[in-house]
């Protein structure tokens, strides 16, 4: 049997986010009004063995976000188990 957690992964608020506006604009070209802006993040899910996912498995996904899954300098994640 194995865990699943998933990570959230998101640009900061105060980040520009080129992707996000092309989609806005977009959405506008195709007729879905009343968008107000749009930003583009990732869903990471990781599923891990039973015997990886035991005590401390919020803090594992913590250090692998901040050292792999996200750029902490321009990117705020959130981990859900």
């Amino acid at each position: 049997m194995s865990k699943k957690a998933t990570v959230l992964v998101r640009l900061k608020s105060e980040v520009l986010d080129p992707q996000g506006d092309a989609v806005k604009r977009a959405l506008a070209r195709q007729g879905f009004s009343g968008v107000v802006s749009v930003r583009i993040g990732k869903l990471i899910e990781i599923e891990l063995e039973d015997s990886a996912a035991s005590a401390g498995l919020t803090e594992k996904l913590q250090k692998m976000s901040d050292e792999l899954l996200a750029n902490p300098v321009i990117e705020d994640y959130e981990v859900l188990v």
